[in-house]
């Protein structure tokens, strides 16, 4: 039986990725096929275009650059569009790989699912830089979560960064382009393959994200996040198996969405302080996630 063969993808955007692309090197004759790697710039600025573009003299690795930011889910679309292979590898790129056996690890298990997420692990000592600290502690106690638990929700539980899947199934569903702003593509791929009855495999096989940014430039993106989750609600009523939503839409049918909002409009600055402060706390994160949720919903 030959071995499959397989399409590695990586969105670049303003990072040097020439680390995890020789990482990925070393270990591809441990997956036991052809292996290709894509890098597709999305419009980094032209200092890191210069540290990436010697990836293009590289055997196995295509290296492109777009003349403009075309957006999270389009550039993967594109990639996948581009790819020769039958399974595709997506990783964003700021990803490390854990250790010598990530490829190997795919490859093994590869056989036991046409889908497979193997997770994402932080550092376990907090990073030097106080404004790192609330991404750093979101990640470790809201996303490095082990197979077994998100197997539990195998759907919901999907991340785009770190998936192992076979390309026909990417190219039939997509990601959903329309969501231009961060966040939630992944809630409605996730969606989309229930819809579809295709099985999801999580995998104790995590990539490293070592992307910190910093609170100020995470809170903003968590904003988009919830403005997307609103737009998928109200166009496909999706996002009801999230405990955000969920937590709004009760406080709406208890008529408390406008009292709440307007209580905590009161501290919302307090609250801000706290997030980008030395000592931030998860709780007001998820109070503020909810605020802006239900002024979302209200609008």
């Amino acid at each position: 039986m030959n071995a499959p063969a397989l399409s590695v993808l990586i969105p670049v955007f303003n990072r040097d990725v020439t680390p995890l692309v020789r990482a990925l090197l070393e270990q591809v004759p441990s997956w036991g096929g052809p292996v290709e790697i894509r890098c597709l710039d999305d419009g980094s600025s032209e200092e890191v275009r210069k540290q990436n573009r010697a990836l293009a003299g590289l055997a196995a690795v295509h290296y492109q650059e777009l003349p403009q930011n075309i957006g999270r889910a389009a550039i993967r679309n594109v990639l996948a569009a581009q790819a020769q292979h039958e399974w595709l590898l997506l990783l964003d790129n700021d990803s490390q790989l854990p250790d010598s056996q990530f490829l190997a690890r795919y490859a093994a298990a590869c056989h036991l699912a046409p889908v497979l997420v193997g997770g994402t692990a932080y550092e376990a000592t907090p990073p030097s830089s106080p404004g790192l600290l609330l991404r750093w502690m979101y990640g470790r106690r809201r996303e490095a979560r082990p197979a077994a638990v998100r197997q539990r929700a195998p759907h919901g539980q999907l991340t785009l960064n770190n998936l192992l899947i076979r390309a026909e199934i990417f190219r039939q569903l997509g990601l959903d382009e329309s969501l231009t702003r961060y966040g939630h593509e992944d809630t409605k791929f996730g969606w989309l393959l229930r819809r579809a009855g295709i099985s999801l495999l999580h995998l104790d096989n995590p990539v490293l994200h070592d992307g910190l940014e910093p609170a100020a430039i995470f809170l903003q993106k968590t904003h988009d996040a919830v403005r997307n989750l609103v737009q998928l609600y109200r166009a496909e009523g999706l996002g009801t198996d999230t405990k955000l939503l969920q937590a709004a839409l009760r406080l709406q049918r208890w008529g408390l969405a406008e009292p709440v909002c307007v209580a905590f409009k009161l501290r919302q600055q307090q609250v801000r302080r706290n997030l980008l402060s030395t000592r931030p706390s998860l709780r007001q994160l998820d109070a503020l996630k909810l605020y802006w949720l239900l002024r979302e919903l209200t609008a």
